[in-house]
């Protein structure tokens, strides 16, 4: 009854509460035995032991309901009691393990928790009974590593407008992979919502970077880079601008900066990466004038 109250906050809410008033675990009538020198033989009693509290005992005997039995003191006596054997054991024998593994079937068997003999019994058994599948059985000592291998394949149904049009063998579908439950479906990014439940968030980003050359003498040298650097009306950009590679919008805002512009994007941002390292390596070129003031010195 220790290890219960002792481990109390491990138990539902119903037993909590209960602990704060009274202890659920003092019984009137029941009452753990450490020793048979506690025993206070009374009268009549229940006795309640587990099978490892049976070993080496009078119980032992008393299990198999003889008619008499030698008592401690060496006297014969006659059995006057009622035994049950109530069997609630979280443990199973040989039978129930291989008729569960037989259900099962797997690929690795790994045996733990067990007297060492016994473990090693089980395993010659298991192997003799498995010899005709390829069925690894380990029995690892303490601390010792395992490792397994497991081969799966998923497969994943593609749903929504994807199934529109039957691609041919050998074409790249595109789309979003989706695990529902222990499902795998590819949807297209505006299904996601239908099919999954899900909605999508644009994030537009900015960071403004000081700049002093020619805006363009930037837009050129972008262009030795990508293949598309294309300018923007005056009228959609409020000022001078230009679009880089269809991802990234590079603004003037004025002598001393400008602007980039993206939208949250794993392309976008390696596009943004090598225009800020562009922009970055052009402002050291940029020849520094220094202006110096002599003093005429008298001698």
């Amino acid at each position: 009854m220790a290890v219960y109250q002792t481990y109390i906050n491990s138990m539902n809410e119903r037993i909590r509460n209960q602990f704060e008033n009274s202890n659920p675990f003092d019984f009137k009538h029941i009452s753990p035995l450490k020793s048979i020198e506690n025993f206070n033989d009374v009268g009549p009693s229940v006795v309640m032991a587990s099978p490892s509290g049976l070993q080496r005992t009078l119980a032992k005997t008393i299990i198999n309901k003889p008619k008499e039995v030698t008592l401690m003191n060496g006297l014969t006596a006659p059995l006057n009691m009622q035994v049950h054997y109530i069997s609630f054991s979280a443990h199973a024998d040989f039978a129930q393990t291989s008729t569960f593994l037989k259900e099962l079937m797997p690929p690795n068997i790994i045996l733990v928790h067990g007297e060492a003999n016994e473990m090693g019994r089980l395993k010659q058994k298991l192997i003799t009974q498995f010899a005709y599948r390829n069925t690894k059985i380990i029995s690892p000592k303490n601390c010792q590593s395992v490792e397994m291998y497991f081969n799966s394949e998923k497969m994943a149904k593609t749903i929504g407008r994807l199934v529109e049009n039957t691609p041919e063998v050998g074409e790249t579908v595109s789309g979003l992979l989706v695990k529902k439950a222990f499902t795998y479906q590819i949807m297209a990014l505006d299904d996601l919502l239908v099919f999954a439940q899900l909605s999508t968030a644009n994030f537009s980003q900015r960071i403004t970077i000081a700049y002093s050359g020619a805006f363009g003498v930037l837009k050129h040298r972008l262009k030795q880079i990508f293949d598309s650097v294309e300018s923007l009306p005056d009228e959609e950009s409020e000022g001078p601008a230009f679009r880089v590679h269809e991802r990234l919008t590079v603004k003037y805002e004025s002598k001393k900066d400008i602007s980039l512009h993206w939208r949250s994007d794993p392309i976008r941002v390696m596009v943004l990466d090598s225009a800020v390292a562009l922009v970055l390596n052009i402002s050291r070129e940029i020849p520094k004038v220094v202006v110096e003031s002599e003093e005429a010195t008298k001698t």
